[in-house]
């Protein structure tokens, strides 16, 4: 009787394997402008940059615009009623102001219509082990966008930091309830890259924190890359072309499928 059960069993296993198996859910596509934060930090941009930076980010519908503080008030007033954020640095680019003096800059900033705050880490006290330096350097410019409604990036300066110092300043980030961490300036030695949004993301996801990839970024391939290894958001200042090559992509697969 038992040989007779195996038997039908064994009957049955070519039945099961022809059982056609849906399809699993295609992703959904990406909303490209709502991630990116359309940039310039550049410090010969001028005021015609900076009207035709949130002219474009109107235009485009990105999530945000990244500039320094003194372009903070009249990005806020050429973007009223349009949606889109305004984002300022803090301690930029180099991170190695006072936490006090970083805490001031993200207020001001705040109250002039910023959003979000790009604060750099304490690079220097982070290569040293003072991580009880580097928490309130966090924690302060946290704290400063908290009692603002605001969100505060860290950005970690990665192409200067060992994979032991990323991973530090990202269990920091979380501990000082910042909301992302981020890679790059864009004007150290090197920019963004696949293995150290993957660390950062793996380290931050699940605390809820986002991941933003900034530095290098100029292509769709770039972007694609970038959001696949974790992030969350893309700083750039090559965002109109991503999304012409988006539209390029995107018709010519139309064209392919006719």
């Amino acid at each position: 009787m038992k040989d007779l059960k195996i038997t039908k069993r064994i009957q049955e296993f070519p039945a099961a394997r022809e059982t056609p198996i849906a399809p699993a859910p295609a992703p959904p596509p990406l909303n490209i402008p709502q991630l990116i934060d359309h940039t310039i930090l550049r410090p010969d941009a001028t005021r015609a940059n900076i009207e035709r930076l949130c002219q474009e980010a109107r235009q485009y519908k990105f999530y945000s615009v990244c500039v320094n503080p003194t372009w903070v008030s009249l990005a806020r007033q050429l973007l009223d009623g349009s949606g889109v954020k305004v984002c300022c640095v803090a301690g930029f680019p180099l991170g190695a102001q006072l936490s006090e003096t970083k805490a001031l800059e993200a207020r001001a900033a705040i109250r002039q219509g910023a959003k979000e705050i790009d604060m750099v880490v304490n690079v220097g006290a982070l290569k040293s082990r003072d991580d009880a330096l580097v928490l309130l350097d966090i924690r302060s410019v946290v704290e400063a966008c908290r009692d603002g409604s605001a969100r505060c990036k860290v950005i970690l300066e990665t192409a200067l930091l060992t994979n032991e110092e990323k991973a530090r300043a990202c269990e920091m980030a979380v501990q000082a309830r910042a909301d992302f961490v981020k890679t790059s300036t864009g004007f150290s030695t090197g920019g963004a890259t696949v293995e150290d949004v993957a660390l950062m993301s793996r380290i931050v996801r699940d605390k809820g924190l986002g991941v933003k990839a900034s530095g290098g970024i100029r292509t769709l391939a770039d972007l694609h890359r970038m959001v696949q290894a974790g992030a969350t958001r893309i700083g750039t200042s090559s965002g109109i072309k991503i999304l012409q090559e988006a539209v390029a992509q995107a018709v010519s697969s139309v064209g392919t499928e006719h």
